[in-house]
This record gives structure tokens, sequence and C-alpha cells, in this order.
């Protein structure tokens, strides 16, 4: 199968390839046109994943499909913005058929769930590597960013951290569990629900915000340093789920949280105020620590002692 035999039959012919509210132009000329209305912004991010790096290789086509979308589009909830489109730049070593249209039916999956139309894109050939562009709008001067956030401000997390490097092991084959406690842990890894309505609703109530995606200490650090302040995190406060406790011990889960990727929720600052009457729409908010005056990310114990590690979160490219 030649390259636009294959963006025709397999991507091109996917429902989420056949436009949308907001994409004027798709898939077949040289460039995608999109309509954002007056008085909003376009929101644009990119990701690459890479086989043997950010997914085990190989791997279920399906479930790739739907984690390599669902971590670019997290990027949009952490800006607070309503998804519009993304395109799609696959390197293969060869052309397999079958694992095509699997990864197509997984990918097209959480388009329709993330609401997000597939405009184009481009194929090579290569070592497997996936790179996803994503674009929302945003109303002009409402998008979350991580440079907002003021002392006196409450740090919350969407949900419960630590499951997807919970799942790592089963996903590597090192582990196994019972399917009640597998089951919670490698759906957040492969399928990770983009906390896109959450980041809508923190328009104007949110000082700052980010996904998480190398770890919660890791990434507080870069709203720490775009505001410049201090986040406190009170280890006690961290949501974990039962099914990682019950995998990785009580210490385990909670190293997880703290310093394991891939979670994709969502990280913001906002006053102390606001947070009852988010919890009442039923928001899964929950409140983890505090912003001060100073710099960087400290971690308190039940004492409140600082308990900080030297290693937070991952990082590529470390040690070279």
């Amino acid at each position: 199968m030649g390259e636009f035999e294959l963006i025709r039959t397999v991507f091109a012919a996917a429902p989420c390839a056949q436009g949308g509210e907001g994409v004027a132009l798709g898939i077949g000329d040289d460039c995608a046109l999109l309509d954002v209305p007056f008085g909003e912004q376009l929101a644009i991010s990119t990701d690459t994943l890479v086989a043997g790096v950010h997914f085990a290789d190989p791997c279920d086509p399906f479930l790739l499909g739907q984690r390599s979308l669902a971590v670019a589009a997290s990027d949009l909830a952490a800006m607070g913005a309503t998804p519009l489109a993304f395109t799609l730049a696959l390197t293969l070593p060869t052309v397999h058929t079958d694992w095509l249209q699997a990864f197509a039916r997984g990918l097209n999956q959480m388009a329709v769930a993330c609401n997000l139309r597939l405009i184009g894109g481009d194929t090579t050939r290569g070592p497997l590597c996936l790179t996803l562009t994503v674009f929302g709008r945003v109303p002009s001067g409402r998008a979350l960013t991580r440079s907002g956030a003021q002392p006196g401000d409450v740090l919350c997390v969407g949900g419960e951290l630590g499951n997807a490097a919970g799942a790592l092991p089963l996903v590597l084959g090192q582990r196994s569990a019972e399917s009640f406690i597998a089951q919670p842990l490698l759906a957040h890894y492969w399928s990770p629900q983009p906390q896109l309505a959450l980041g809508q609703a923190l328009r104007g109530k949110a000082t700052s915000a980010l996904d998480i995606s190398d770890g919660l200490l890791a990434d507080c650090g870069h709203i720490a340093l775009a505001s410049q302040v201090r986040l406190l995190i009170d280890r006690d406060r961290v949501p974990v789920s039962l099914a990682l406790e019950e995998f990785l011990g009580s210490a385990g889960a909670q190293q997880a949280a703290l310093s394991g990727g891939d979670d994709y929720v969502l990280a913001f600052t906002l006053p102390e105020r606001d947070v009852p009457t988010l919890q009442a729409d039923g928001w899964p908010i929950h409140v983890i620590g505090c912003v001060v005056e100073g710099q960087g990310v400290g971690l308190l114990d039940a004492d409140g002692q600082d308990i900080t590690p030297a290693i937070r979160g991952y990082q590529h490219f470390r040690g070279i």
C-alpha cells in the first residue's frame, strides 16, 4: 500500500476525518483550514510518542491509537480550550493493513470522545513514531496558563494520581495482578481521559494550570517557575486509587502519585473560596497544598516537615 492510498483508505475514510464545526477544509489539500470565531484564540500543541520510549513495542495498536490522541488532547484541557481538530504524522517501519486499521479505530474512538477532527498529517517510513498536533479555541484572554499562581491560592488536582505509573510493570510484562487491580490501572495508561470539560470550567477561576505528564512534583515545578512562587504539597492529601494501593502498597502508591508520569490529570491553583462551588458542581477536585512566596516545590509530611526528594519526575535527556 502506497502513502496516498494509505491516507485515503485508512485515515481519510475514518469518521473523525469527515469535517465538522470549525473545520472549513480537511484532508485532501495542501493545508487544512480552520474557522475560529471572532474574539477567540487558537490553542495549538504538539506531542511526539516514540516506540520503546513512550510506549511498549510491540503493543496493541487499537490502544495505542487511543492513547496517542489522549496525550495530545490533554494539553488542550490544560489551557481550558474547546477542541477543534488534529493532525497526525505517522512514521512506520513497514505497512501492515491490520495494524493500521486497528490503530485508526482506536484513534477514531478517542477523537469522537474528545470532539476532535482529523484534518491532515503525513506518513513516512522509519522507526515507529507518532506526532500529533491538536488545535482548540479559547475566548481571548481566558486561556489557562502556568504563570498566574498567587500566594494564598490553594493547589489542586483533578483526580487520583499514579495509576499509569503503577500500570507500567503490567504493560511491560514484569508483573501480573488480579483483574480488579490490573484493569483500572491499565485503562488509565492506555485510555487516559483528557479533562477537557474541567479545564473549560476552570476558565475565569484557576490562576494557573497544566496537565500532569512527567509527575506531580516535576510538573508543579513548571507552575512555580512560571509564576515565581513556591508550591507546598501535603503528601498525605495527594489522592491515590485503591487499586494502586493494592498493587504497590501505600508507600509505593504515594511514590507513583508524586513522581510517576502519564497521569494526564489537571493540576491547578485558584483562590480557596472557589473550591466549594466547583466541588458542589460535581468536579473531582482535591486540594493538595498551597501557594506561598518563594521558589520551587516543597513536599511536606504529616508533621509539616520538608521531605522533598531529589528526583521529582521523568525528564528526557537526564544525564546527557
